[in-house]
């Protein structure tokens, strides 16, 4: 597959900039990607979702974003921004961790910078090591406590390139889902977004349950392809999880003859790369690459609820895996068209039958 054929165009004005107001106001387009009715479309409501489906297992992300953003000054007092990726050092001491990040500078920053982050200066970040790829080995030490607690306090939430203004208070529960609670993600898990209290009870009460697997979102969700090839593409990696309840689960409701519904590209890469046969899963955790383009049949995942992704992305790939090609075009087209709300904090798609037995 060319990377050109995952372009599209969009209106820099649909492009959301914020959440509204109701995190289960969104609109809704569902697509049909099962032999039956390929490429039917739908307008439809987030709200609709308890009716849209037969009772599903729903798998969710429990992924907690992380604060990651930090500001700071070096000695010299020129500027310098830090987003964290990954912390390398095992829990243990806490006042002082080594952690995988990117780094922005006026000058660059060396091995052997020191630079004092946060209003207060309450985080000091070591420069230990720069990677081939640009990206930085640091320490973090905190003045006082902590440095989670550290972080927590002087951090700001990642927003996404696309989202052209700065963090605000509101994005700390926002840009944040509600099953969020392992701390880990540079990015949300966006289609966990649409997800309220009341949204989950509506779905209990019509039969579906719910289960959790955990994917830590890296910047390499955002990352374009610039190869014309799309298989020359290096994929970035991402830890996951899968517990022995979710796994158990889903082996529960194969045996019941019940679908399962991933919410997001993250529970769809997370499952596939845990599938086993039977179209089970099996627990444990790891680290995938796992990069789904055309052809590829879903294992284990028998609907998707996603957003609407970036042109030339991984994630539009995996979206045109699953839902067919020419089916997300129609189906991008009619959003943009219709004026639906794109990205993150945008408006979401339902992909109705993208396993292989409902080919």
């Amino acid at each position: 597959m060319k990377t050109d054929d995952l372009d599209y165009e969009l209106p820099d004005e649909l492009i959301a900039q914020a959440p509204l107001e109701r995190r289960d106001g969104a609109r809704l387009l569902v697509v049909d990607a099962a032999h039956d009715a390929p490429g039917a479309l739908r307008d439809a409501r987030i709200t609709d979702l308890p009716e849209l489906l037969p009772p599903s297992l729903i798998v969710v992300n429990d992924t907690r974003v992380m604060p990651a953003r930090l500001f700071g000054k070096k000695p010299t007092g020129g500027a310098v921004e830090l987003l964290l990726i990954e912390r390398l050092s095992a829990p243990g001491d806490t006042a002082r961790e080594r952690w995988h990040a990117m780094g922005r500078a006026s000058k660059g920053l060396k091995p052997g910078t020191t630079v004092t982050l946060g209003e207060a200066g309450a985080l000091e970040a070591e420069v230990l090591a720069k990677r081939d790829d640009g990206t930085l080995e640091v320490a973090l030490s905190a003045a006082g406590g902590s440095v989670a607690d550290a972080i927590e306090a002087a951090g700001e939430m990642p927003l996404p390139p696309y989202i052209r203004r700065d963090a605000e208070a509101s994005d700390r529960e926002r840009y944040q889902t509600i099953f969020a609670r392992e701390p880990g993600a540079v990015a949300a898990p966006t289609a966990g977004l649409h997800f309220s209290p009341t949204l989950v009870e509506a779905m209990e009460a019509a039969g579906h349950r719910f289960a959790r697997v955990t994917l830590h979102v890296g910047p390499g969700t955002f990352r374009p392809v610039k190869h014309d090839d799309l298989d020359a593409h290096p994929m970035h990696e991402e830890r996951y999880a899968v517990s022995e309840a979710t796994a158990a689960a889903i082996a529960a409701a194969r045996d019941e003859g019940r679908p399962i519904l991933a919410v997001g590209t993250t529970v769809v890469r997370t499952l596939e790369s845990a599938a086993i046969a039977g179209r089970r899963v099996r627990a444990g955790s790891g680290r995938t690459d796992l990069f789904i383009k055309p052809p590829y049949r879903a294992k284990v995942v028998d609907h998707v609820l996603t957003n609407f992704h970036l042109p030339r992305s991984t994630l539009l790939a995996l979206v045109m895996a699953l839902a067919g090609v020419e089916t997300t075009r129609r189906a991008y087209a009619h959003a943009v068209a219709t004026a639906y709300r794109f990205f993150s904090y945008g408006d979401a798609m339902l992909l109705r039958g993208v396993s292989e037995a409902s080919r």
